[in-house]
């Protein structure tokens, strides 16, 4: 189903001419003939991480994303209205949609097999790899349906198509076991006509997933909320039969990215209570933008997307939205005269302030860079995103004049607080300079300059530090101890932020600077924005204790690397050590164990254990915190990522934003999920 066949047309059920057939497939018509192939699914079961990213958690649900996505395609071509995903009880998941069908009829390149089986058993054979097919499409890199073939131990296909299902399915990483045939008339929809559409069923083959093959449906649900925002009117379902207790979750938004935009600042207070939205297309490329702005005071709240990806790196959709609307606002406001004639422009950061916006691109050949598509390289969608924002969002601005102003003061009062952070950081500068190092007082550093095995732990408490610098490996781990709470900076200026003491300590120790960096290079102040390359350790380990303080202390810490140094998560450098909370005597030894489920584990095997709750960190002597903590053989570290920016938004602004009703109903719901560590 790479070939991106799912979608519902009354027109392909109704009329027989619309089947394209081998020979003679009708011009933009979906058939065999346009369906090109590259052999190779061995490989796949060779080097899986090639294609899904990894065999642990990520690549397992990428299996989802890859079967969904070629539904999904097919309602951006307006044939798909509605998609059903099933997590069966038995750990298989079920896709179903209500589109044309995957092509039956033979495929011209391989004589004994239809397109559809083409589809389910060559790598990159898709529609999207001809140019009659699709106009855009997702997936990565196009593997698509085939890739989720050879890394199952069974997968099933349903077509209905011209009034007839089609049946096939495979085993064993994608070994024929029946071939495709009608197996009988299609079921009759609503409207009594026969329905269209391809339902794929698969079950993940657990000798590749070994981590284990249980898909979490929030995850799931997440993601397809995403995509019902991307794609207005798509109403996409999740039903899990693996809860009996559990609800079908329905995402549907007639407003597409304008809701998501308002489901992004629901937790904020707006500026204006209808974002603004604008679209644009020409032959290839098309692009919609919704945005709005609030009264915080973060600057980071563009998410662009790419035909129905996240490009978490940015791009040149992005680059061309950044840069026109900081001209055409600069432009606006001083035609109004709200800005004066001898006031400094206001920059893209100003400007950004309290920024929700979503930008949306559909590209009918898009060119991702890296292998997890999360940059655009495409530099003609950059031209027509600057001229859909120059011209469009100046409508919106004269249209909405009392909007357009409020905006225009929250900038200019935002350069203010600019100017006064960059006053505070060239203070820190200067002071570092004089203080000979640069790195603050209390951190114990380590030997060794080579960041890549660099450990940066940060720890709560004096007491806890002094512990740790006696523990530590000196050569390559490095202590900061912090006092108390830190600032939250979900709730604070730049200026502010940089009057706090152990937020000063944390961008010294790290020493790549915050923030970000203005887009031209003019612009550019010493030490402002921060730059990667320049971090000096690229483990940065969070070590509180497992408490209710020390989670909130974590929690403090995670909402100022994601808001003021997001590349050093995005990069894979913030981990959560995780400190054991039970430990046991066997004979003279002791065995750790990580939390009440370990327990409990431990005690079913071992009914006589007498199991110790262990002291909080300040309370373990050197030795103790070593061996539970911070030795690299045994600790056990949670690695912080962040696979969709808009989802982790959305649970900072939740988490340390002024809603407590907000806050209140996330930690309720969320209280024993640990997937909200891992944002």
């Amino acid at each position: 189903m790479d070939s991106k066949p799912d979608g519902t047309s009354t027109k392909d059920a109704a009329n027989p001419a619309s089947e394209a057939t081998a020979s003679q497939p009708e011009s933009g018509e979906y058939g065999a003939s346009q369906i090109q192939v590259l052999e190779g699914l061995e490989a796949v079961r060779k080097r899986p991480g090639m294609y899904i990213g990894s065999t642990g958690p990520t690549g397992l649900h990428h299996l989802v994303w890859e079967v969904v996505d070629n539904s999904v395609d097919e309602a951006m071509a307006g044939h798909c209205s509605r998609i059903i995903v099933t997590m069966l009880a038995d750990g298989g998941i079920e896709v179903r949609d209500d589109g044309r069908g995957i092509p039956v009829d033979p495929h011209p390149k391989y004589e004994d097999l239809t397109a559809a089986e083409v589809v389910l058993t060559v790598l990159h054979a898709g529609g999207k790899f001809g140019d009659g097919g699709y106009k855009v499409s997702g997936g990565l890199h196009g593997v698509g349906i085939s890739v989720v073939n050879a890394l199952s131990t069974r997968v099933e296909v349903d077509i209905d198509r011209k009034g007839r299902r089609h049946s096939m399915s495979f085993i064993d990483g994608g070994q024929p076991d029946q071939k495709l045939k009608a197996i009988g008339d299609a079921p009759k929809g609503d409207d009594g006509e026969p329905v269209t559409g391809t339902t794929v069923r698969f079950w993940p083959d657990p000798t590749i997933f070994k981590e284990g093959t249980d898909f979490r449906a929030q995850t799931l649900a997440d993601r397809f909320q995403i995509m019902a925002f991307l794609n207005a009117g798509l109403e996409l379902q999740l039903i899990d039969q693996t809860d009996p207790a559990s609800e079908p979750i329905v995402h549907k938004y007639d407003g597409g990215i304008r809701d998501f935009v308002g489901h992004l600042n629901a937790t904020k207070e707006p500026l204006f209570a209808e974002p603004g939205w604008f679209e644009e297309k020409d032959e290839t490329e098309e692009v919609e933008i919704a945005f709005a702005w609030n009264t915080g005071y973060q600057a980071d709240g563009i998410h662009s997307f790419a035909n129905g990806i996240s490009t978490l790196e940015g791009g040149m959709h992005e680059q061309g939205f950044r840069s026109a609307l900081t001209r055409t606002v600069n432009n606006y406001a001083r035609e109004r005269d709200y800005l004066k004639e001898k006031e400094d422009n206001l920059q893209g950061e100003d400007i950004r302030e309290g920024l929700t916006a979503v930008i949306s691109v559909r590209i009918q050949e898009p060119q991702f860079e890296g292998q997890t598509k999360s940059k655009l390289g495409n530099v003609s969608v950059r031209s027509l995103v600057e001229k859909a924002t120059n011209e469009k969002l100046r409508e919106w601005f004269e249209e909405h004049p009392r909007e357009a102003r409020s905006m225009v003061n929250k900038a200019i009062m935002a350069a203010k607080a600019r100017i006064a952070a960059t006053t505070a950081r060239q203070t820190i500068r200067r002071k570092s300079a004089l203080d000979g190092a640069g790195l603050p007082g209390k951190l114990a550093d380590c030997q060794s300059k080579d960041p890549e095995e660099s450990e940066l732990y940060i720890v709560e408490g004096n007491s806890a530090g002094g512990s740790a610098k006696e523990a530590r490996d000196p050569r390559t781990m490095a202590i900061l101890p912090i006092r108390g709470k830190i600032l939250n900076v979900e709730r604070a200026r730049p200026d502010r932020m940089l009057k706090n003491t152990e937020v000063v300590s944390l961008i010294q120790a790290i020493g790549a600077g915050l923030g970000e960096a203005p887009e031209d290079e003019e612009d550019l102040v010493d030490g402002e924005g921060f730059e990667i390359e320049k971090a000096r350790y690229h483990k940065v380990i969070l070590l509180a204790d497992a408490d209710v303080d020390g989670s909130h202390i974590r929690t403090l810490l995670l909402t100022f690397f994601f808001r003021q140094m997001r590349p050093l998560v995005e990069a894979g450098y913030i981990y959560i050590a995780q400190p054991p909370l039970f430990s046991t005597e066997v004979g003279k030894s002791k065995i750790y164990l990580k939390d009440d489920p370990a327990r409990d584990a431990y005690a079913a095997e071992h009914p006589n254990a007498e199991f110790q709750r262990l002291k909080g960190l300040g309370e373990m002597d050197a030795d103790e915190l070593w061996e539970t903590t911070m030795d690299p053989e045994s600790r056990t570290l949670l690695q912080v990522t962040v696979d969709q920016a808009a989802i982790a938004d959305e649970v900072f602004s939740v988490l340390m934003g002024d809603d407590v009703e907000s806050r209140k109903n996330f930690i309720q719901t969320n209280a024993d999920d640990v997937r909200f560590l891992d944002i």
